[in-house]
């Protein structure tokens, strides 16, 4: 059959296409290898426009310099990021897709050459051969093989008071995550069905913020805190609203962070009108105790039920500071920071941690860490010292040391440091140990030096019973945004593993800035951080959106982790101010002697804007904490700031895959176990349109994990709307299931009192800043009940 009209113009529009895409691949690696870069871009570009001609002029030399031009990426590829699966994925797919439509009979018959038909089969033949060797490879990172294969010893469990519930944020206030039940097992997870889902009412459309809640459960109620702070109590075998008490919160102000990560539980210790409490605390800044049993306030805690939280803090604007995560209930006390807006003055409310009479709402202590000499309340007319470091993170205690562990962040401002004060360059971004009794520091560690990456410690710290070569030592965790994880003897604050302080980069900072020579390394364990980014790390859906990334890389200032911010250019903040680990924590299983962390790899640009110019872009009263499309003020400082995710124009981070993982660390040892990719981009894609694909690429995550005795890890935490259930000892996933929304939180576990089964409960509200799919649902599993084939035991 001869040539039609129609087969000249598909033969026309695919010469305009080769045409355009060589004048986009040469352009783009001109410029590029003016900045230092590779030089295939820019002769694939020439081969491809001028096969593009050949095409147009209906010659078969198309075809000649197509294939030529597939033999050339295929051999570039595999020199440049060898048999890395997703690595050759945008270098292979597009282009072999391409060399396949040039194979067809419709672009085939209009050439007029004999040996077109040769040509083009090879060129097929190239092309699917190119597309076999992708997807291979693509399955093989996909099947994420464990990174090591290590023994795992079995450990006594340790006693544990009430195993049935889960009375705290972390499970216990140490924060283990480790749920002792193992009703559901390895064996029967596949057979987890939903048992009740529970919709808060709570939607994207009233309030611009995610529902990352962990839920408790004591007695018979499941208690949680949607992010407009709404305090619920459900029936933990139906998931049904026993009471809901509503504090009216005023959610004005200059946040964009709403959130209610918890609620904390009190058991009084003398008769009281409210024998039984739950503790909350709002966005605009009360700490309310109510009745576990009615969900009304107790008239006797503060003034009838509510501590207001702005004593003493000075001048406070709405949604400058609040109390993001769960109390601490520590020797009677409820221990608390606050999480004070990020990057909007030098002059901001205090960061002082205070501990409240968990029966009468009286001030029992304060550690200000400008002031440590002294735990009251300041006198009238003064405050806490203002723009000290905040803790808004989870804290821990330790009941029996009399101890709590304090994660602090950033003093003000974040990004620039030249006026901070001795309290904030010593206190900023550290682990604290404070006397639960007087609120006496008893011991601290710096995880950043003067940091100005916002690399505030996130993480609630661990604790734990660590094996060392002197025996089982009481331990503290502590993961950081950095990817470190420092771990401590938690009585001493002595180290337990091996930390060196290793010289960072200097190269671009402002003038006036005080930067650290160096910083703390865990170097005897695994760096979660990631190795440092390449030009050819760079990714993209298609050769060209990852040529635009490798060419904004070349055009970053970057020469590693802590590379500092400038006025003269962007730098590269890789981790990200989201981290490697953020508020999810990390998960210990005794039982096994193993941490779960699941890590994150995301990376950030970064620009210091100088104040003559930061004041004609910014507006301080509609500024808002990380919205990286806004110039944040820092106002007060000589530069305001601003920030931006490092992606392609089709809103993918530059960065290759995985963009999220998890992990397992023997204790004993300290190596890595396995470390798998976790999330897939079934519902993100490219512009953020869901790609439907299931593979499991590694997703970037916010939310953490929750083991069982039985060697299951459960975890929702990445983008894609799915909640999983792994093989602790080996990282293989068991069981999945769609969830309605984005699992953005720390799934619990506990035994109803009911039906006496294993429920597993996770908050799937999503995330905005992530863009996982929201929602208002709270979903509770559990094996069937007894009588049907899974059985319920």
């Amino acid at each position: 059959m001869g040539e039609s009209r129609g087969d000249l113009w598909i033969t026309r529009a695919m010469a305009v296409l080769l045409i355009l895409i060589g004048l986009a691949i040469g352009g783009g690696g001109i410029v590029l290898v003016s900045l230092g870069g590779s030089f295939y871009y820019v002769l694939g570009g020439i081969t491809v426009l001028v096969s593009g001609v050949s095409l147009w002029q209906r010659h078969a030399l198309a075809l000649h310099l197509y294939a030529a031009f597939l033999i050339a990426t295929l051999i570039w590829s595999l020199t440049e990021v060898g048999a890395d699966g997703w690595a050759l994925a945008p270098r292979l797919i597009a282009p072999a897709i391409v060399g396949l439509f040039l194979g067809t009979p419709w672009v085939r018959r209009p050439i007029a050459a004999m040996d077109a038909g040769c040509w083009s089969l090879l060129s097929s033949a190239g092309a699917g051969l190119l597309l076999l060797i992708t997807i291979a490879a693509v399955a093989v990172a996909t099947n994420g093989a464990p990174t090591v294969a290590l023994p795992v010893t079995a450990r006594p469990l340790a006693p544990v008071a009430v195993p049935n519930e889960w009375p705290a944020y972390g499970r216990t206030e140490g924060g283990d995550r480790f749920s002792p039940l193992a009703q559901i097992t390895p064996a029967n997870v596949s057979s987890l069905q939903p048992a009740w889902v529970y919709h808060s009412g709570v939607h994207q459309s009233d309030i611009m913020s995610s529902m990352e809640v962990t839920p408790i459960m004591i007695g018979d109620s499941v208690y949680l805190c949607t992010q407009n702070n709404i305090v619920i109590a459900l029936d933990p075998e139906t998931g049904g609203q026993k009471w809901r008490y509503d504090p009216k919160v005023n959610l004005a102000g200059a946040a964009a962070v709403t959130t209610c990560r918890g609620v904390a539980y009190y058991r009084a210790s003398t008769p009281s009108e409210c024998p039984e409490r739950i503790i909350a605390a709002t966005f605009d800044a009360r700490l309310i105790a109510l009745d576990a049993h009615t969900g009304l306030p107790c008239q006797s805690f503060g003034n009838r039920g509510t501590v207001d939280l702005r004593s003493g803090l000075g001048p406070t604007p709405a949604g400058f500071y609040y109390v993001s995560s769960a109390p601490t209930i520590a020797r009677g006390k409820i221990v608390l920071g606050g999480w004070v807006s990020d990057d909007q003055n030098l002059d901001m409310p205090s960061g002082v941690i205070r501990a409240f009479d968990a029966q009468t709402g009286r001030l029992a202590w304060a550690w200000d860490a400008g002031r440590t000499d002294q735990h009251g309340e300041p006198a009238p007319g003064q405050t806490y010292t203002r723009s000290t470091p905040n803790s808004w993170a989870p804290m821990s205690a330790d009941e029996q040391l009399g101890l709590v562990y304090v994660p602090t962040g950033n003093p003000a401002v974040d990004h620039w440091g030249g006026a901070r004060s001795p309290a904030a360059e010593q206190f900023g971004s550290s682990l604290v140990a404070i006397d639960a009794e007087t609120g006496e520091r008893r011991w601290s560690f710096q995880t950043a030096h003067h940091d100005l990456w916002d690399y505030d410690v996130a993480s609630q710290p661990t604790l734990l019973d660590m094996p060392t070569a002197d025996g089982v030592v009481p331990a503290v965790a502590q993961a950081t945004k950095r990817g470190q994880i420092f771990i401590f003897n938690r009585e001493t604050g002595a180290l337990l593993t091996k930390v060196e302080e290793r010289p960072v980069p200097q190269r671009g900072a402002v003038p006036g800035e005080k930067l650290s020579q160096t910083q703390p390394f865990a170097i005897d364990m695994p760096d979660f951080a990631g190795p440092p980014l390449r030009e050819v790390d760079m990714w993209g859906v298609t050769p060209i959106d990852q040529l635009f990334c490798r060419i904004a890389f070349r055009r970053l200032r970057y020469e590693g982790q802590e590379t500092p911010p400038g006025e003269k250019d962007w730098a590269l903040v890789y981790p990200s101010i989201g981290g490697a680990m953020n508020w999810g924590g990390v998960s210990v299983d005794p039982v096994r002697g193993l941490m779960i962390v699941n890590s994150m790899y995301y990376a950030a640009t970064i620009r210091l804007i100088p104040r003559a110019e930061a004041d004609r872009l910014v507006v301080a009263a509609k500024a808002q904490s990380h919205n990286f499309g806004l110039p944040l003020p820092q106002t007060g400082a000589p530069y305001a700031v601003m920030l931006k995710g490092f992606e392609s124009p089709l809103a993918a981070p530059c960065n290759q895959p995985p963009y999220g993982r998890l992990s397992a660390v023997d204790l004993a040892t300290h190596k890595l176990l396995w470390s798998r990719p976790l999330g897939s981009a079934r519902d993100i894609g490219p512009l953020g349109i869901a790609s439907h694909i299931p593979l499991s690429m590694g997703m970037p995550q916010l939310g953490g994990s929750m083991t069982t005795a039985s060697g299951l890890t459960f975890i929702g935490a990445t983008q894609d709307r799915t909640f999983r259930a792994i093989e602790t000892a080996t990282g293989r996933t068991l069981w999945s299931a769609r969830i309605p929304g984005g699992g953005q939180a720390n799934p619990m576990s506990y035994i109803s009192p009911v039906s006496h089964r294993q429920f597993v409960v996770i908050a799937a509200g999503g995330h905005l800043a992530l863009r996982s799919p929201m929602s208002d649902a709270v979903v509770g599993y559990a094996l069937p009940l007894k009588g049907d084939s899974a059985g319920s035991k």
